[in-house]
């Protein structure tokens, strides 16, 4: 674990916030691109996004109750809206709103606690000198009209580089940049890469960074070796999945990893998308992450008056209950060394096991990888009881194994996920 990491990996649990003009539309942020809507099309929306609705202190406080320690929020997505005030463009919410939606952000996280990252998109559809015809996201990609429009993209790169300054130097220090999207040729040094890092590492020397200027959803980028170029950042970004083995380099050292995870089945708001992961699923995934010494990035998707959907409200009201009485599992904690056991996940921190059991038993609870001359106590995480060891002729028959005795009732002190404290002896 690295300096600059390092409260990145025992943070363990964060929020995204996809929020932009695109959530006044209500089906997703990338309608721009999926329906082609061109710019003049757009500039309706753009006219009409006015959340009175949207307050960041309470937003701030509801991630705070969910046990977030960290947030990153869309300071502009690809469709190149700006939610700050920036010296280079109008395009903003500072323009048509009066109101610097990142500061309020930042104050109001920042109140409760929490660590601020911002989420700045590499690609921009609405700057004349972004690539239109052709380029496979692009609104206009299949617009004759800019057939042979030519592009100066170095222009591109100067409005980009001095957005992302503006970040680094007007909201006092940020804990992360995440930036997104690199694909096709647009990779690394197409957008001056070294230069990019450089320049955010001399204006926040603490900060860390995705790995998004080398991959983004299309591989690990060089992070994954042992000798990742300054353009790798300092943690790997998986999109909608949890990698089965966690994420190791080629020498099979730990490499730090966020899984970026939606409630429903977009990042943005969709008025008709109410697929929503249930609770349990959302606890469970989290310690899954942790378990493989990995993070998740929770989404939450306000809709364009600020609102955030009541369905995703419950869910981090409920994962928030859980935390209350359990997050000292989750906090500071990482991959167990031991094997995954059948009925749930291990998380592990210095000499104490915490055993997440999802399914109950016919009997005593094994706790599979410790031995009794090993172990100084077992505790229920959620209210402190202490566990015996089970005694009985029937665990006595598996001597190799530990059994908690939970008590007589055949169900668990808590079906989602009852975590067994195990204090071992020593380191």
């Amino acid at each position: 674990m690295n300096k600059r990491t390092k409260w990145f990996e025992e943070a363990r649990f964060g929020m995204f916030i996809h929020w932009g003009v695109y959530s006044s539309i209500g089906r997703g942020e990338w309608v721009r691109s999926i329906e082609r809507i061109s710019d003049e099309d757009y500039q309706p929306y753009v006219e009409g996004f006015q959340p009175a609705s949207f307050d960041a202190s309470s937003m701030a406080k509801l991630a705070k109750k969910a046990g977030i320690q960290y947030a990153v929020f869309t300071a502009k997505h690809h469709d190149g809206y700006c939610l700050f005030d920036t010296e280079y463009t109008t395009y903003s919410s500072a323009h048509y709103c009066n109101r610097d939606f990142v500061r309020e952000y930042v104050e109001a996280f920042r109140n409760e606690g929490i660590r601020i990252g911002l989420y700045y998109s590499l690609i921009d559809w609405h700057h004349p000198d972004f690539p239109h015809y052709g380029d496979r996201n692009h609104p206009d990609r299949d617009n004759e009209a800019f057939k042979n429009y030519r592009y100066d993209f170095s222009n591109y790169l100067k409005y980009m580089h001095g957005q992302i300054r503006e970040l680094c130097t007007n909201y006092g220090k940020i804990d992360i940049l995440w930036t997104d999207y690199s694909y096709d040729d647009l990779k690394c040094e197409a957008w001056h890469g070294t230069e990019l890092v450089n320049m955010i590492r001399s204006l926040q020397p603490d900060i860390i960074l995705n790995n998004r200027l080398e991959a983004s959803g299309e591989g690990f980028g060089s992070l994954i070796t042992s000798h990742p170029n300054i353009t790798s950042g300092d943690f790997v970004s998986p999109e909608q999945i949890i990698p089965p083995q966690g994420i190791r380099n080629e020498n099979g050292e730990h490499v730090p990893w966020e899984a970026c995870i939606t409630m429903n089945r977009n990042w943005g708001y969709h008025k008709e998308d109410h697929d929503y992961k249930s609770s349990l699923l959302l606890i469970r995934k989290l310690v899954e992450c942790v378990s493989k010494d990995g993070n998740m990035i929770l989404n939450i998707g306000p809709d364009g008056d600020g609102n955030i959907p009541e369905e995703a409200v419950k869910r981090l009201t409920d994962i928030g209950r859980w935390m209350e009485k359990n997050s000292e599992s989750i906090y500071a904690c990482g991959y167990s060394g031991l094997p995954k056991p059948e009925n749930g996940r291990i998380t592990r921190k210095k000499n104490t096991y915490y055993y997440h059991i999802f399914e109950p038993d016919v009997g005593a609870i094994p706790l599979y990888g410790v031995q009794k001359n090993q172990i100084d106590e077992i505790r229920l995480l959620y209210d402190g009881k202490i566990i015996d060891v089970s005694d009985t002729w029937i665990t006595n028959n598996y001597p190799d194994i530990v059994f908690a005795d939970l008590g007589s009732s055949p169900d668990l002190p808590d079906p989602i996920d009852t975590v067994i404290k195990v204090t071992c002896k020593g380191d």
